[in-house]
């Protein structure tokens, strides 16, 4: 339910705040008051589109704020998986639109983009208005309506006719890329065995190329190892320049430790560590002179050695960076050329499986369809009941729904008309050929009531949807809005009197012009004022007794006429 409606600076509005009432609210006022401003304003909180020419004369930005009672778990559920916080049932959404065109978008204090913004408005209001009507004539709605007026048991048939239906798609499409033309194939063909050949050729072990690289550095550096290796060694057994070796140095230390060791024994351990490194040392020494034996320079072995790399090089410029992936890439390639090599082969297999899938995708279809007939029959007969109410009784409605295999949709494979014939003894025809503004609007204010049951959002909108209805059908119209607003919170904007006499909560939009600036103005009226207005709506003259009475009397019946929706519900 949308509690609160906050603006500044759209249009003609300078900032208004209205709170809204549940059940029917209704807005009023003399044409190019501003009614349309008001439902552009909703419009942009709820992430529609926005001109920055709506922004009010002189200002830097526009900013509309919402404040909603969430009792919707679906809204809730959407705004938790998107880390949107909801305390107390409360939803906060602020948007603001600068001159400089920058959006900026808030949910409960949480900085959004415009997408989140739009799908969360899809689940919020429902706006209802002469383009909506429109929206009646095509066929995906259509058949929206019918799934929604079964309710479940079609709802879990398309979702059994989805998982055929994407697996049937993902092997039409796979069947479809292998069709490819057959010289660009034979030219793969002989591009994937020469990329074997090559790499196979090679030989490749894996982290050959890590251990070739550290044999090379020693091979290319074997004079300088020998040196280090000697010295080293010379070191640690003969000494240098009239130096001790270190070996012959740290034999007397064990020496004089031992002795040492006999007047204080703290120094035994001392002596035992010293020991231990003594040894150590000296297989080192002995590991250093085998090295340094061992290395033997052969030019040829390194020339060997560094062509190998090279090669290795070579491969990896063309089918990967390390050796493991050009050994994945050895069988991937393998696994294409296998796979053009049985080409006709793998494609009989193909057009087999999306034949068989065909058939599942077919079977669950048609079970669809059933179950759409079904519900399509029964909202005839509930269309038919609403529009005779909307004194159109003699008016004819068929649903058309044809099954059509050679055409799989994501909404399955039925084809939807329907047909129409306002008066008797006409033909039926095409509703999107035939009807009239005010015949769509009854038609679609008849769905309305119907689906307002079963719809999961919470406030509904009605933009002038009287256009073109008068007299007695638009008392009937009047009855109808107000049953809606039994199980939704509805805004309806409004011509006629009623209507209006049915709301709940009654606002009055008027325009102003002070300092050569017109301002335009939102005020719930109490009931003087709504009796004034009705009269005005009514008679479209000065206020008279006469008018005043007729009102009266019109706001009377309305509240009867309630009284009876209520009860009746």
């Amino acid at each position: 339910m949308l509690k609160t409606l906050s603006i500044w600076n759209f249009a003609l509005i300078e900032h208004v705040q209205i709170d809204f009432d549940k059940g029917l609210n209704i807005l009023t006022g003399e044409t190019g008051a501003g009614k349309s401003i008001l439902l552009g304003a909703l419009g942009m909180v709820i992430g529609r589109r926005t001109n920055i020419d709506a922004i009010r004369s002189g200002c830097e930005f526009m900013r509309v704020e919402a404040v909603f009672t969430l009792d919707n778990n679906l809204v809730k559920d959407f705004l938790t998986k998107y880390n949107i916080l909801v305390e107390d049932d409360d939803l906060i959404i602020t948007r603001q639109v600068n001159i400089n065109g920058k959006n900026s978008v808030q949910i409960n204090n949480c900085h959004t983009t415009m997408a989140i913004l739009r799908q969360l408005g899809e689940l919020l209001v429902d706006i209802h208005g002469q383009h909506a009507n429109q929206a009646l004539l095509k066929p995906i709605k259509q058949l929206s309506l019918i799934d929604m007026y079964d309710g479940d048991a079609i709802q879990k048939q398309k979702e059994a006719y989805l998982e055929k239906y994407y697996q049937w798609l993902q092997i039409k499409q796979k069947l479809a890329d292998s069709k490819i033309n057959t010289q660009e194939m034979a030219q793969r063909l002989d591009m994937l065995k020469w990329q074997i050949n090559e790499i196979e050729n090679a030989k490749l072990i894996l982290d050959e190329d890590e251990k070739l690289e550290s044999e090379i550095k020693v091979l290319a550096n074997v004079e300088k190892i020998s040196l280090l290796t000697q010295d080293a060694y010379k070191l640690l057994y003969e000494g240098e320049n009239g130096k001790f070796a270190i070996l012959s140095s740290l034999s007397q230390v064990r020496k004089d430790l031992e002795n040492l060791a006999q007047y204080d024994e703290n120094m035994a351990k001392v002596h035992q560590i010293l020991d231990e490194a003594y040894f150590q040392i000296q297989d080192s020494a002995d590991e250093i002179r085998s090295y340094g034996e061992s290395i033997d320079y052969n030019p040829q072995k390194l020339d060997m050695m560094q062509s190998r790399l090279n090669d290795i090089d070579k491969l990896k410029r063309k089918y990967g960076n390390t050796i493991e992936e050009i050994l994945n890439y050895l069988a991937k390639a393998k696994e294409e050329l296998t796979y053009i090599e049985n080409y006709d082969d793998n494609l009989a297999k193909l057009e087999q499986k999306l034949s068989l899938l065909a058939k599942d995708v077919s079977q669950e279809a048609l079970i669809l369809h059933e179950l759409r007939q079904k519900s399509a029959k029964a909202l005839e007969m509930a269309i038919m009941k609403e529009l005779a109410s909307l004194s159109m009784a003699d008016a004819k409605l068929v649903i058309n729904l044809t099954l059509n295999n050679d055409d799989f949709t994501e909404n399955g494979a039925d084809d939807v008309e329907i047909l129409f014939s306002a008066n008797l003894g006409e033909d039926l025809k095409s509703l999107a050929k035939i009807v009239s503004g005010g015949e769509l609007s009854r038609i679609a204010l008849a769905l309305k009531t119907i689906t307002a049951k079963k719809d999961d959002i919470d406030l509904m909108v009605f933009d002038e949807v009287d256009t073109g209805v008068g007299g007695k059908t638009a008392q009937m119209m009047a009855e109808k809005i107000a049953r809606i607003a039994l199980y939704r919170q509805v805004i309806c904007i409004t011509h006629l009197p009623q209507i209006a006499a049915m709301a709940d909560a009654h606002f009055y939009i008027s325009k102003e012009t002070k300092n050569n600036k017109t301002f335009t103005t939102i005020d719930e009226i109490n009931y003087d004022a709504k009796l004034a207005e009705i009269a005005r709506m009514s008679s479209g003259i000065d206020l008279t007794q006469a008018s005043l009475e007729n009102a009266e009397e019109m706001l009377t019946n309305a509240r009867k006429r309630k009284e009876l929706l209520h009860f009746d519900e």
